[in-house]
């Protein structure tokens, strides 16, 4: 039996989450979370009144960053995601907040235990860039 391939190398991490239609799956339960629930208030506020165009750009972004299809850049072109969220002031709180509505969204997946770890790791470091580029714009909060 040959072993599955390293999470991160080619198109491994993109299967493991069940490719376009598991990361479709996988954003609307991370949308619908922070949408329901009252301490992430915040963080929803900073989207607009529908959820759906969000939750298609981030199933679209996570495709090419998991190694699969650049399906973000073939609908909504090119994005460098600290410095487009620098637009709005995201700090640490709003930050966790978001890691844990998207925590809260892995688990309800079928994912493998060391799929949904590695995926919340990885995820920790375009969240912690784009604290970093919102306090270069806004300053310290």
């Amino acid at each position: 039996m040959t072993p599955a391939p390293a999470y991160g190398v080619g198109d491994a991490s993109y299967q493991a989450a069940g490719g376009i239609d598991g990361l479709q799956r996988l954003t609307g339960d991370f949308y619908r979370l922070m949408d329901q629930q009252p301490q992430a208030a915040d963080l929803r506020r900073l989207h607009g009144d529908s959820l759906e165009l969000a939750a298609d750009k981030l199933a679209c972004f996570l495709s090419g960053w998991l190694g699969g299809p650049k399906l973000f850049q073939e609908k909504y072109g090119s994005i460098a995601i600290p410095s487009f969220h620098a637009q709005w002031p995201i700090d640490e709180r709003l930050s966790e907040l978001w890691l844990s509505c998207m925590a809260q969204a892995i688990a309800l997946q079928p994912y493998a235990a060391d799929f949904a770890d590695y995926l919340l790791t990885q995820l920790r470091v375009p969240a912690q860039r784009i604290v970093q580029a919102s306090r270069n714009r806004h300053g310290e909060p």
